[in-house]
C-alpha cells in the first residue's frame, strides 16, 4: 500500500477544514487517509484527574471524534481507504510519530486550544518545524482554486521543494508560479552589477537554471517566474491570495537553521491559502 496522507484532528472548525482538504488530496493522489487524534496525557498525572474513569471518558470522546471524522470522509469520498488512530502524548510528538512514514502530514492552522486572534497555533508551527515529511497547514482559501505557488532561493538545494511544487501542479492541472524575492539591491550594486534590471536578469537566469531539470521531467507544466524586489514573506503572502497552495522549504532562504526559517515562519502566519512546508531530502 502506498504511503498515506496523515491528518491530525481535534474536532475544531480549523481541523475539519484540514480534514476535508486532506481527504480530497488523498482521493486525488489515490493514497489512503489516516486520521489521528492525540489525547494529551499530562492532565491525568495530577491528583485531581487521577481517576481511571476520567481517562476512559476522554479516550471515549476521542474515539467518537475519530468515528465522526471517518464518517464525514466516507460520506464525501466513499471509496477512499481511511483508517484512524487514537494516540496519547503531546500532540506534536504523538501525531508526528504517526506521520513518520506518511506521504505528508496535514494540520489545521489552529486547534481547540488556540486563541481566536492567533493566526497560527503553536502545535501546527511545531509540526512544521520538526517534521521529516512535508507538512500542509490548511489556512486561508482552502477551496481549491488558483495556481500552485512556490517560493525559492536559487542558491539553495531546491530539489525537494521544486519536486513537490511541480508534482502538485501536475496533479491539479494548474499553472506553477515560481517566486524569488530579494531586498538587497545595494549588495548587488557593490558586487559590480550596474542596476536593478541587471540584477533581475541575473537572478532570473539562476531561477531558470534551478528549475530547468524539473521542467524537463514535467514538460506539460506551465511555469511562470516572478523576480521581485520585495521582502519574501510580503511577496508570497500577496501572491497567495489567488493561489491553491503555497510551497516553501523548511529552512530560511538566507540562513541555515535546524528549525523553520524566518520565511517559512512568516508565510505560515500570513499566507491566505494552504501552505506546504517541505523538508530537505
Amino acid at each position: 500500500m502506498s504511503a498515506p496522507i496523515t491528518i491530525g484532528t481535534d474536532g475544531s472548525g480549523e481541523s475539519t477544514r484540514a480534514l476535508d482538504w486532506a481527504a480530497a488530496e488523498a482521493a486525488l493522489r489515490e493514497r489512503p487517509l489516516r486520521i489521528v487524534h492525540a489525547v494529551e496525557s499530562w492532565p491525568y498525572t495530577t491528583a485531581h484527574f487521577a481517576q481511571a474513569e476520567t481517562a476512559d471518558l476522554v479516550a471515549r470522546a476521542g474515539r467518537m471524534l475519530l468515528a465522526a471524522a471517518r464518517e464525514r470522509v466516507k460520506e464525501q469520498w466513499p471509496s477512499l481507504t481511511t483508517t484512524t488512530a487514537l494516540v496519547s502524548g503531546e500532540t506534536w510528538q504523538a501525531v508526528g510519530a504517526q506521520s513518520e512514514k506518511a506521504f505528508e502530514l496535514v494540520v489545521g492552522s489552529r486547534g481547540q486550544g488556540g486563541f481566536a486572534d492567533l493566526r497560527l497555533g503553536s502545535t501546527s508551527l511545531r509540526m512544521a518545524e520538526l517534521s521529516t515529511v512535508p507538512v500542509v497547514v490548511v489556512r486561508g482559501n482552502a477551496a481549491g482554486g488558483g495556481e500552485i505557488l512556490v517560493g525559492v532561493d536559487p542558491v539553495r538545494d531546491l530539489g525537494a521543494v521544486l519536486d513537490y511544487a511541480f508534482d502538485s501542479a501536475v496533479l491539479h492541472r494548474v499553472r506553477l508560479r515560481i517566486v524569488h524575492a530579494w531586498q538587497t539591491l545595494s549588495t548587488f550594486l557593490e558586487a559590480g552589477y550596474s542596476d536593478a534590471e541587471h540584477v533581475e536578469a541575473e537572478l532570473r537566469k539562476e531561477v531558470l537554471d534551478a528549475y530547468r531539470p524539473l521542467h524537463g521531467r514535467y514538460p506539460g507544466v506551465n511555469v511562470v517566474e516572478d523576480i521581485v524586489l520585495e521582502h519574501p514573506v510580503t511577496a508570497l503572502a500577496k501572491a497567495s491570495r489567488e493561489a491553491r497552495l503555497l510551497v516553501v522549504g523548511a529552512h530560511d532562504w538566507h540562513w541555515s537553521s535546524p528549525q523553520l526559517g524566518s520565511v517559512g515562519h512568516g508565510v505560515l502566519h500570513h499566507a491566505q491559502c494552504p501552505v506546504a512546508v517541505v523538508p530537505a531530502r
